[in-house]
């Protein structure tokens, strides 16, 4: 069975989907800190994200082609698509760089992705568009894509569906007094 949707079937799907998408809860990573390799079409690299807010993080790029080297730094937000695990992102940034024949350049950046935290593992999973303008440069505008593997320093909180839920409310909870030296079983 095949289902065809018009223009404006598809439009009205993908608005609800966006719309439920920000309904959900805030929680749209599962990580704090994650470091890994960036492969693009004419360049590859190091990406480092770093969560910051919420739902915002910088990432760094150190990125390096055939006849340049290049740093990028990037604002990010994320949002959760039907949970934690994958979301997808928004970003602005900055980058310099130097060319092997024509020196030092710049530009801005803007960034578009998805990314997935693979279940039970320590790995994330990106893929990006990141338009950029140039200047002092031969190219004004890039359109380049890329795919990022990264691997997570630092977790986050557990904020899963059941916490809380049988453990009561932590902050309330009473701190038992400091005792002694703790006795073994046969000390009297």
């Amino acid at each position: 069975m095949i289902f065809r949707f018009s223009l404006r079937g598809r439009l009205l799907l993908a608005g609800c989907l966006l719309a439920a998408s920000l309904a959900l809860p805030a929680h749209a990573q599962k990580y704090r800190t994650a470091a890994g390799l960036r492969l693009g079409k004419n360049n590859y690299g190091l990406t480092v994200q770093q969560k910051i807010l919420d739902k915002t993080t910088l990432e760094g790029l150190a990125l390096v082609g055939t006849r340049e080297v290049s740093a990028t730094v990037l604002a990010e937000r994320h949002f959760g698509i039907l949970g934690p695990s994958l979301n997808y992102y928004f970003g602005a940034g900055g980058h310099l760089g130097n060319h092997k024949d024509t020196g030092g350049f710049g530009g801005l950046d803007a960034l578009a992705g998805v990314e997935y935290k693979i279940a039970f593992t320590s790995f994330v999973l990106s893929l990006d568009f990141k338009p950029t303008v140039e200047f002092n440069s031969n190219n004004w505008a890039r359109f380049p894509t890329a795919f990022s593997v990264r691997y997570i320093l630092l977790k986050e909180k557990n904020t899963g569906l059941f916490e809380g839920l049988f453990d009561g409310d932590k902050s309330k909870k009473k701190s038992k007094p400091k005792s002694g030296p703790r006795k073994g079983l046969f000390d009297f």
